[in-house]
């Protein structure tokens, strides 16, 4: 039944569902690491245009650590745009509905950034005390920090027995995605100085 419905699709059709199914595992996926707290670097990362320490541009940064080119917001915005076009196809011009699908995905991408944005606020603002736990703990960084202050990056630590997120600086070279650090001052609430950990070993 399934091949005969598969057989049947054009095939625009089959890449449309491939890039929507496809994106739905591993929304999923991500859902359920999130959840339960899981290292998500290894389903989640960082774009470097040149695959070495060039930065997202500040244009397209929505900023204390919120970059919007990373792969999970790839996958929302596949996820939003494949389920509008299957479910629209036939509806009206491809044009109109191929439009609408893009502006779905891109609504999709921007109500998640607020949402986890928001979930990060929370958390930051609960219980722990950055200014008093922060200094000291180690864990790894999560998007690229460029060297010398130039830009900011992201980390996750483990503070007071949980796994959280800030925002990063250092003063050293570039730190990439998965390398370890620990936290040497807290800027503000939300940013921390970081340096990286194996520098610590002499």
């Amino acid at each position: 039944m399934i091949a005969t419905w598969w057989a049947a699709l054009s095939p625009s059709m089959k890449v449309l569902w491939a890039i929507t199914l496809v994106a739905s595992l591993i929304f999923v996926i991500q859902s359920i690491a999130t959840f339960l707290g899981a290292d998500s670097d290894a389903i989640d990362s960082d774009i470097d245009f040149d695959g070495g320490d060039s930065q997202v541009p500040d244009a397209i940064d929505g900023g204390h650590g919120m970059n919007l080119l990373t792969f999970r917001n790839l996958v929302n915005f596949c996820l939003g745009f494949g389920w509008t076009a299957v479910l629209l196809q036939g509806d009206g011009p491809t044009g109109l509905v191929m439009t609408v699908a893009v502006l779905v995905g891109v609504g999709l991408v921007a109500l998640i950034m607020y949402l986890f944005k928001w979930l990060s606020g929370m958390q930051q603002t609960g219980t722990i005390n950055v200014y008093k736990s922060a200094v000291g703990c180690q864990g790894k960084v999560y998007l690229t920090i460029p060297g010398e202050r130039k830009g900011e990056g992201k980390v996750q630590i483990t503070i007071n027995g949980s796994v959280r997120e800030y925002a990063a600086l250092t003063d050293s070279d570039t730190l990439k995605t998965g390398t370890p650090i620990k936290v040497v001052e807290v800027i503000n609430a939300s940013t921390l100085l970081v340096e990286e950990l194996n520098s610590l070993i002499i």
